[in-house]
């Protein structure tokens, strides 16, 4: 199949996610009206229900990521009651270094809640999302569909302190980027491609998102500082290329807390043109405690 096919046949696939996604609800609602109306329209309808199983097929990726994340806030739960590591009253193990070379942007992230990546996911509250911006405030050059018009695309990531790989994951293909920001995952892991490292007995980091084929370290290896480990991609749960970065209290992606991340030797400073893309509030240099970072700013090490 040549590639202009395999595309119409994910567009395909998108347009009836998105079909699915929207009808069901029709469907669903017809279901409820018919136990106080009786109507054969109600009835006739009720049977759009059926896409909401069409979209878990098409989209179980992300359905399974979401069964997983709340199995693992149950275990985290369980395991660490109220005891999950704040920036408050966790004390870092290992002082890290950017995962990348060059400027990058933090698009998401923080080490506190107003700003958190995602902090109603445990394991994800303290991760990061970095990418690659211009001077105009644009993450690309070209078209928006084609992967390789992202800065960020391709760039080399590296161990963000010494260790010992842990996990590799390397079977998804790059995200399909569409028009209006759609996108279509190729990833049976939210992760997409992903890299595990052990820095102590109880801060691992996750290197997510990365190109297939790109990872140049296995399970087992024992990596330093500044190596490179990978390229960036755009696997898994990505709207476009970009770098997740997140650490956490145990090699699990799902059951184990993540950690408030403490950096070393960086510089920072703001984005002429970053409102234009993220409107959300940022914290002042003289409002950031030392050694964390934020989203909103401009980071690379010294």
């Amino acid at each position: 199949m040549n590639l202009n096919n395999k595309l119409n046949k994910y567009k395909i696939k998108l347009l009836l996610l998105e079909f699915s996604r929207n009808v069901k609800y029709v469907g669903i609602t017809s279901v409820i009206l018919t136990f106080f109306f009786e109507s054969i329209i109600f009835t006739w309808l009720s049977l759009l229900s059926f896409f909401a199983f069409v979209e878990v097929v098409l989209d179980f990726s992300v359905y399974k990521a979401s069964a997983l994340q709340l199995l693992g806030e149950i275990v985290i739960k369980i395991k660490y009651r109220q005891n999950t590591p704040t920036f408050e009253n966790y004390q870092s193990e290992v002082v890290y270094s950017l995962p990348f070379d060059g400027e990058w942007v933090i698009i998401n992230g923080s080490y506190i809640k107003s700003h958190s990546h995602s902090w109603d996911i445990t394991p994800q509250r303290y991760a990061y999302d970095f990418v690659i911006m211009n001077e105009n405030g644009t993450t690309y050059e070209g078209k928006p569909n084609n992967l390789s018009s992202y800065f960020c695309y391709d760039q080399d990531i590296l161990a963000p302190a010494d260790g010992e790989v842990v996990q590799v994951y390397n079977k998804a293909e790059d995200s399909l980027l569409f028009k209006s920001g759609k996108f279509l995952s190729r990833s049976p892991h939210i992760a997409g491609n992903y890299i595990m490292i052990k820095h102590s007995e109880n801060e691992y980091s996750t290197l997510a998102h990365l190109k297939k084929d790109s990872i140049c370290v296995n399970e087992g290896d024992h990596v330093s500082r500044g190596e490179k480990v990978a390229t960036c991609g755009n696997t898994g749960n990505s709207t476009e290329p970009h770098l997740h970065f997140q650490v956490q209290n145990g090699n699990s992606f799902f059951t184990n807390p993540g950690c408030p991340i403490k950096f070393e030797n960086y510089e920072l400073k703001i984005p002429k043109q970053y409102k234009k893309i993220d409107p959300r509030l940022t914290l002042s240099k003289e409002e950031m405690a030392d050694g964390y970072i934020t989203r909103g700013y401009i980071v690379k090490n010294q």
